[in-house]
């Protein structure tokens, strides 16, 4: 399942997005998340809760779904 994220800063932040996003019910669970989860950015694991997503970055959750960031 792929899913657009609209956004209307310049950019979002891993954690901001897994929240927004329902994939995490508190940012401070993304820490922990990301270590559990090999989420992958662009094809890459990425673990860190800070890093800045901009418009057409492809985030995917394992067993969650696809997210593709989209500028408004």
């Amino acid at each position: 399942m792929k899913t657009e994220v609209f956004i209307d800063t310049p950019f979002i932040t891993l954690g901001q997005l897994l929240k927004e996003e329902n994939v995490i019910s508190s940012g401070g669970q993304a820490k922990w998340f990301l270590k559990e989860v090999s989420v992958m950015v662009n094809e890459e694991h990425d673990d860190r809760r800070g890093r800045k997503l901009y418009p057409d970055d492809i985030v995917n959750v394992p067993e969650i779904g696809t997210f593709i960031v989209k500028a408004k």
